[in-house]
């Protein structure tokens, strides 16, 4: 906190060289998707920028969220810390407890005015007062609402803080909201999943430091870097979904020749993410290459969409004949494939919707 210095200095002076701090830049131009020639211009903004000073809350969590980003790969944990941001205050993470933790959020904050991050992951318990969670004396309402007064932005890491996850399921005894309805127009920046990749958290942090800006967002406040496509735009296994190979169990001959997972509950195609691409824990797997089905958990109100096994209610896509065929009889193969996924995931949202209604 209140160091002037640039992270170009800074780096130089930990011994990372030009060559790798560009590379990074690269790296993370690529994953977000951006022209090759912002590449340089994200290392110029990372190079002039300072160390950006960050508060972390956890509020109605698993801390889940803090366990992804320990794993990323691309800067690693330690490296975000030590030469991109300054994490001021977590409460997994920081060494010190009680009053000096919350001395060093409100040194943060005061130090920092107008330009900290704060990033939260857990949604937020309303019911009664707010009496479910409390931390230092005050509800987590309280703590966010004081916390966010001088921010610059606010990005809600996770499917509970960015839509209020399994808290806010039904019946939702606590009364939990999403961080969103709670920030007051502040910047927001919504990384869902349950929970989210750890190069999305990276990555977006990277940017917001690079570019002064937000990213380009969804509808849902998501970066559409990261967000910007369905799990089955990218799936290795669509040509088995266009061919209409389907395993029909998890351990029949099609589970094991690697098939689709639509007919065991796959929502991929009604699901935006870039699991199939970023993948997990550097890229080794993601869970659909690990033989289970998305489970939908980057969207909205997934835990009561009624089964995580159950097949989509209607064929998506450019299906194969064999599932077109029994899921649409007498209907042309090329209706399925004219429909768009935005579409079915309107609809598909709006039903889980009224279910939980």
């Amino acid at each position: 906190m209140g160091n002037d210095q640039t992270l170009a200095a800074m780096l130089e002076q930990r011994g990372v060289s030009r060559r790798a701090f560009l590379k990074y830049a690269s790296y993370v131009a690529s994953i977000m998707a951006l022209p090759p020639a912002s590449a340089g211009a994200l290392a110029e903004g990372l190079a002039k920028a300072q160390r950006q000073s960050v508060i972390w809350l956890s509020f109605q969590e698993c801390t889940g969220c803090t366990e992804s980003i320990t794993r990323s790969h691309s800067p690693t944990l330690e490296n975000l810390i030590f030469d991109f941001i300054s994490l001021d205050y977590h409460h997994t993470l920081m060494a010190v407890s009680g009053e000096a933790a919350e001395a060093a959020r409100k040194s943060a904050m005061e130090a920092n005015k107008g330009k900290y991050i704060v990033v939260v992951d857990g949604s937020i318990p309303l019911g009664n007062g707010g009496v479910y969670s409390a931390i230092a004396g005050i509800s987590n309402q309280q703590m966010l609402e004081e916390t966010l007064r001088d921010a610059f932005a606010v990005v809600a890491v996770g499917t509970c803080a960015a839509f209020g996850g399994i808290p806010k399921a039904h019946p939702n005894p606590t009364g939990a909201v999403a961080i969103g309805e709670l920030v007051g127009g502040k910047p927001l920046i919504n990384i869902s999943g349950c929970p989210p990749i750890p190069e999305a958290m990276t990555g977006a942090l990277s940017y917001v430091l690079s570019f002064g800006k937000l990213p380009e967002l969804d509808h849902l406040g998501r970066p559409k870097a990261f967000f910007g496509e369905t799990i089955h735009d990218r799936c290795y296994r669509r040509p088995f979904y266009e061919r209409g190979l389907f395993a029909d169990g998890f351990d029949d001959e099609g589970a094991r020749q690697g098939w689709c997972l639509y007919k065991l509950g796959c929502k991929g195609p009604v699901v935006y993410n870039a699991c199939a691409t970023l993948k997990w824990n550097g890229g080794v797997s993601f869970p659909i290459q690990s033989g289970h089905p998305c489970l939908g958990c980057s969207e909205p109100n997934f835990w009561d969409q009624g089964g995580f096994y159950r097949p989509l209610p209607t064929p998506l896509g450019a299906m194969g004949p064999a599932l077109a065929g029994a899921a649409v009889a007498g209907v042309a193969l090329g209706v399925g494939a004219a429909l768009s996924a935005r579409k079915h995931q309107k609809d598909y949202l709006a039903a889980t919707k009224s279910g939980e209604e």
